[in-house]
């Protein structure tokens, strides 16, 4: 039987082991600027998806990549040992796509900015087809009535 809380709180847990430790668990100055954005952790608590985002450049993303794929058996080793479960999950390291993403959002946020001032220019100097209330107020139809 699966207990997804278990999962969820070990896989938090795990989380804050490697964010808080990464610097002093893989000593290489060319580490960059490492997040660890997520974990997943399947039911049967056996592996571990490790998510995470490097700030910079292509070569700065490759490079740490490298050193992280290198150093995944010492990470695994101090997550076990700061874990305190009987079986410590496999880990996958995994570089996470937000980045892309976000600029693609950013993107087509810009786009429908630059679409919405379009419309409002537009807008400005437009009037009513009908006037400015095409419509017959009730008002109006008693008025009309007590004319005729």
């Amino acid at each position: 039987m699966v207990d997804q809380a278990r999962a969820r709180k070990i896989a938090s847990r795990i989380r804050e082991i490697i964010a808080a430790d990464l610097g002093q668990i893989v000593k290489d100055p060319d580490l960059g600027f490492v997040t660890i954005t997520d974990v997943r952790v399947t039911g049967d608590l056996q592996d571990a998806s490790v998510f995470y985002t490097v700030y910079g450049d292509d070569d700065q993303r490759v490079t740490s990549s490298e050193i992280l794929q290198r150093n995944v058996g010492k990470l695994r080793s101090h997550v076990g040992g700061r874990l305190g479960i009987r079986l410590t999950p496999t880990l996958e390291l995994i570089p996470d796509g937000l980045p892309e993403s976000a600029s693609h959002l950013d993107d087509v946020l810009r786009k429908a900015r630059e679409r919405d001032a379009q419309l409002a220019a537009a807008a400005s100097g437009a009037s009513y087809a009908a006037g400015e209330d095409p419509y017959k107020r009730p008002a109006e139809d008693d008025e009309a009535d007590a004319r005729d």
